[in-house]
């Protein structure tokens, strides 16, 4: 796919806006730097529940259910009491070590 340029960040955001408008709730952006689409938005009161600015988690509100903290509405997932620290880092890894 090299001979094709690099879909537009303005199209991946139209699209965002499309999913969310027919329905779908946890709908992100990836490979592209746009806070609002990479964060997890409560669907019933709209409050920002995970932020995230590319890998890093900028924001943790969930509650220890994994609860939105403002309506208490479950948001789907498995979720650790308190977010990991992943991060924008690279991890060498050797292939022959999977075969």
């Amino acid at each position: 796919m090299k001979n094709h340029a690099p879909t537009p960040p303005a199209t991946l955001r139209r699209a965002r806006k499309i999913a969310l408008g027919a329905g779908l709730h946890y709908v992100y952006l990836g490979n592209v730097h746009d806070r609002d689409g990479d964060s997890t938005w409560c669907p019933d009161c709209g409050q920002r529940v995970i932020g995230r600015d590319w890998y890093e988690i900028t924001d943790w509100t969930l509650g220890p259910e994994g609860t939105c903290p403002h309506c208490n509405t479950r948001i789907p997932g498995h979720f650790d009491p308190l977010p990991g620290r992943w991060g924008a880092r690279r991890l060498p890894i050797q292939i022959k070590s999977f075969r």
